[in-house]
């Protein structure tokens, strides 16, 4: 006889946007740098499992590459410190992209992509 689990999973409540404004997103671990043009350069790890790393000793490459953000990314990346809310990182954002339309969005999108490929986290 199957024994279903009847409770169903939590869904994960997505935060109002003055809750997001709050957050402080927070840089994980990883290598990164400025270019001459000031643009960040980040290692990131290609596979994180055993079974992914294997296969890049087996066909002989690197398992890390190079994320290269534009503008908007490196500054928004340089102000995840952990100590800036979001929306003092929008108010740098808007300062110095003023002619910018939707930056707002633009903005939180970006951070959700981030922390969702946990590059940041709150």
């Amino acid at each position: 006889m199957l024994i279903r689990n009847k409770e169903k999973k939590k869904k994960r409540r997505l935060p109002t946007a003055e809750e997001f404004l709050q957050y402080r997103p927070r840089r994980l671990d990883f290598e990164w740098s400025t270019n001459a043009e000031g643009l960040v350069e980040m290692e990131v790890p290609k596979f994180k499992s055993n079974l992914g790393k294997s296969f890049c000793k087996l066909i002989k490459k690197e398992n890390m590459f190079t994320a290269n953000m534009d503008r908007l990314g490196s500054l928004v990346w340089k102000n995840c410190n952990g100590e800036n809310t979001v929306k003092q990182i929008l108010e740098i954002v808007k300062k110095d992209f003023p002619e910018e339309k939707d930056i707002d969005q633009r903005l939180f999108s970006f951070i959700q992509q981030i922390g969702s490929l946990n590059y940041i986290d709150y």
